[in-house]
């Protein structure tokens, strides 16, 4: 059985990597299709995977006729949203209406065709995945609609996997979001036959917009057990050396587009640094976490202890390395909270209720008062019984294991059963 699978960044190389990994330990071929930035290529699951048996890896530049990809770039940036509310957006939107969606679609058609003849041809099973696609996605949701309809032609399933998790148990988090309704962005997954969702959390985003059947909850691939295991084996060697007599803290923070208070976060990070044998590094978000003002503060970055995390260093490298985890609702601190590592949930410092506090309040910072009480009692204390155990399991039960702990094979049955089940209809497409 034939899989074709696009990535686009960080985050779903991350979260479906161990999918495609299982797949392929279960006999299966894929293909994997880079669609982002170029430099993921030399990510290390991208090598990882590429090195497997029966799997294919490319970006798709290397796919198409350079025109033809320089015309498939131009198109997307066109409909870019962070394109559209900046100074070039009446330009975008003026190009976009000279350009329209018919003119459009004949440069969709033509490379979603020659995509998926790369991966299908003369096969009559298969299935396309993509990772959770809105349409604040940067990748165009034309050209994804266009990918799935000519799959649907041919007889193939289309699913969509995480690209991350719920960090918060609330819905207004954003700038600009006043109203609770559910958030359309999210209704671009009903292209797909199936929807996975690692918990009932992220359920809640899409249950307006799909039917039940549609929906799969299926747990976490990337924090589950069996991933956590491999994960170890493949991680590249840390570059943080260890500081036996330093106390440890990094620092997680979310994109700029979520409401977060900058000013006291700084005040926090100052606070932090006036302690004695402490070091804080500071972690921003994998997609445009450099461009937050924080980042670019040059009185913290005179602070003799404190510093920013370089792209390279992995968040992994960092909770490895550190006694404590300060959080700004990351999904990436679920690993911490199964290692039993502390996590300090610091909701006061943004406008929302994160999933790690609402599930074990033991790790909420509802004040600065908190955060220095806390750090205290750290240094004092060690960090040795944080969480209430019972609210812990909880916490990975429901939020990481899904139906069971044995997460991965559910993933591969789902995909298994969307490379079947549309075969029967199997037909052709034109590329007009």
């Amino acid at each position: 059985m034939k899989a074709l699978f696009f990535l686009r960044h960080y985050n779903d190389i991350d979260h479906i990597t161990p999918v495609i990994s299982k797949w392929i330990e279960a006999g299966h071929a894929c293909d994997v299709i880079l669609i982002g930035n170029p430099k993921f290529r030399n990510d290390y699951r991208i090598q990882y995977l590429s090195k497997l048996e029966n799997v294919r890896a490319a970006h798709i530049r290397e796919l198409l006729p350079g025109v033809e990809y320089v015309g498939w770039r131009l198109q997307t940036l066109l409909l870019k949203r962070s394109l559209r509310r900046s100074m070039l957006g009446p330009l975008a939107a003026a190009l976009s209406w000279i350009y329209d969606a018919d003119k459009r679609e004949r440069l969709w058609r033509s490379t979603a065709h020659r995509v998926l003849m790369h991966s299908f041809i003369n096969l009559d099973k298969g299935v396309v995945v993509f990772d959770w696609i809105t349409r604040n996605s940067p990748v165009c949701l034309e050209w994804v609609e266009t990918v799935v309809s000519m799959a649907h032609a041919l007889g193939f399933g289309a699913v969509s996997l995480p690209h991350g998790d719920s960090p918060h148990a609330n819905q207004l988090i954003r700038h600009g979001e006043w109203r609770l309704q559910p958030d359309s962005q999210y209704a671009a997954g009903r292209i797909f036959d199936k929807l996975v969702v690692p918990n009932e959390l992220c359920a809640k985003r899409f249950h307006p917009f799909l039917p039940a059947q549609s929906l799969a909850v299926l747990g976490s691939p990337r924090y589950c057990d069996e991933w956590l295991a491999k994960l170890a084996e493949l991680l590249p060697p840390s570059p943080l050396a260890s500081a036996s007599n330093q106390f440890k803290i990094v620092m997680f923070l979310r994109k700029d587009d979520f409401t977060i208070f900058w000013e006291e976060v700084g005040e926090v990070v100052r606070m932090i640094a006036a302690f004695p044998g402490i070091v804080l590094v500071i972690k921003p978000h994998t997609r445009g976490g450099r461009k937050q003002a924080l980042t670019k503060d040059a009185s913290l970055q005179q602070l003799p202890n404190v510093s920013i995390a370089e792209d390279k260093i992995h968040s992994i490298h960092l909770m490895d390395w550190a006694d404590i985890i300060i959080d700004l609702a990351t999904s990436v601190v679920f690993e911490a909270i199964k290692a039993k590592k502390p996590v300090l949930a610091a909701d006061y410092l943004h406008a929302g209720r994160s999933a790690v506090a609402e599930f074990m309040p033991e790790t909420e910072l509802r004040c600065r008062d908190d955060v220095y009480q806390k750090i205290d009692k750290f240094l004092a204390d060690g960090c040795n019984s944080f969480y209430v155990e019972e609210h812990r399991l909880r916490f990975i039960k429901e939020m990481i294991d899904g139906p069971d702990a044995d997460v991965l094979p559910h993933y591969v049955n789902l995909l298994e059963t969307q490379a079947q089940m549309k075969s029967v209809n199997k037909g052709t497409i034109d590329i007009i």
